[in-house]
C-alpha cells in the first residue's frame, strides 16, 4: 500500500509513519516543519516539506500515487485556538478541504482522520461513547469537527473512503513539552530538570491517557477497516492528574512533590472514553499500560535532558 501521512514529523504522525515501514507500506510525509522536526521522519520515508494548504498537495499525492492519507496535521493548541481562531480555521479546516480536493484528485481510495475528544466538550455521561453530543467548548473543538463532516460529503458526493479516530489524552515518546495536552511529557521533563510542576485544581480531575504506539496500531487496523466509520481511540480507564503524577515521579525515580494552584475555569472535571466499539469495528485494543508506557516515555527523554523553565499543567 503507498501511504501518505501529513503531520508526519510531529507527534503522533511520525510514529504512524514508523509502524507503516515497519508494516512493509510505501511511506510518504508531508510536513511543513512548524512543529515538527526532520528528526521525526524515520528513515526510508519519503519526505515533502510542504503546508496543507498549499495547491501542491495536489501534485505530491499523483505523483506518489497515494492510496490512503493518514491526517494529522493541525494546529492543536487550544490556547492558540481561541487567540487566533482564523489562523486555526485556515489550517483544521480549509487545510483539509484542500487535503481532500487533493484526494479526489489524485484518485486515493481513503483518508484516516486524526480527530480528538476535545468534540465532547463537558460530559454529559461517563465513559464517553461516539454517540455522545458534540459540545466543543473552543474554537480548536470546532475547527476539528467541522472537517468531520465534509468527510462525510466527500463520501457520499466523490465516493472517498474515511474512517475519524477520535483520540483520548495520547502521550508517549517526541511529544511536545507545552500545551494542554502534553502533560505526561510536562511532568517528565520538568522532574529530570529538577523542577516542581504545578497542578490547577486538587488533582483529583480524570483524564484517559492512551500510549502513542497503541495509538498508532489503530491507524493501522483504519487502512482495512472502519469504512465510514467514526471510533474512539482510548483506553476506556479514568486516571487521576494525582495519580499520574505519583506514577510519573515513580518512573523518574524523584522525590519531589507539584505545586498546586487555583482550578482555572473551563477546565473539564472528569473525561474519559468508551473504546468498545474500537475493539468491535477495528479489532484493536491497547496493549501498553499507563506505567509501561510512563516507563518507555521516561527513558526517551532521559538522555535528552530537556530543561523545561516554567511548567505548567492542567
Amino acid at each position: 500500500m503507498r501511504v501518505l501521512i501529513t503531520g508526519g514529523a510531529g507527534f503522533i504522525g511520525s510514529h504512524v509513519a514508523e509502524l507503516c515501514l515497519k508494516d512493509g507500506h510505501y511511506t510518504v510525509v508531508l510536513d511543513n516543519l512548524s512543529t515538527g522536526t526532520m528528526d521525526n521522519v524515520p528513515d526510508g520515508a519519503v519526505f515533502y516539506k510542504e503546508d496543507i494548504c498549499s495547491q501542491t498537495v495536489s501534485e505530491i499525492l499523483a505523483r506518489e500515487k497515494v492510496d490512503i492519507v493518514f491526517h494529522h496535521a493541525a494546529q492543536i493548541d487550544v490556547q492558540t485556538s481561541v487567540k487566533d481562531p482564523q489562523a486555526d480555521a485556515m489550517i483544521n479546516i480549509m487545510g483539509t478541504i484542500n487535503l481532500l480536493e487533493a484526494c479526489k484528485q489524485a484518485g486515493t481510495r481513503k483518508v484516516v482522520y486524526a480527530s480528538s475528544a476535545a468534540l465532547y466538550g463537558d460530559p454529559c455521561y461517563l465513559p464517553v461513547d461516539e454517540n455522545h453530543p458534540l459540545q466543543p467548548q473552543s474554537c480548536y473543538g470546532v475547527s476539528k469537527h467541522v472537517p468531520e463532516q465534509y468527510l462525510q460529503v466527500y463520501s457520499r458526493l466523490h465516493g472517498l473512503d474515511f474512517t475519524v479516530l477520535r483520540y483520548a489524552n495520547v502521550y508517549g515518546p517526541r511529544q511536545a513539552i507545552s500545551g494542554e495536552g502534553g502533560v505526561v511529557a510536562i511532568f517528565i521533563n520538568a522532574l529530570l530538570a529538577g523542577q516542581a510542576p504545578q497542578i490547577f485544581g486538587d488533582g483529583e480531575q480524570t483524564r484517559d491517557f492512551v500510549f502513542v504506539e497503541d495509538v498508532a496500531r489503530a491507524n493501522l487496523a483504519a487502512i482495512y477497516q472502519g469504512s465510514g466509520q467514526v471510533v474512539n481511540i482510548s483506553t476506556g480507564k479514568a486516571t487521576t492528574v494525582s495519580e499520574l503524577y505519583k506514577i510519573v515521579k515513580a518512573s523518574c525515580q524523584v522525590d519531589c512533590n507539584p505545586e498546586y494552584r487555583p482550578e482555572r475555569p473551563g477546565d473539564i472535571r472528569h473525561s474519559y472514553l468508551d473504546s468498545s466499539k474500537a475493539q468491535a469495528i477495528l479489532n484493536w485494543k491497547p496493549l501498553v499500560s499507563l506505567t509501561q508506557g510512563i516507563k518507555q516515555t521516561v527513558e526517551y527523554y532521559r538522555p535528552r535532558n530537556k530543561i523545561v523553565s516554567k511548567v505548567q499543567v492542567s
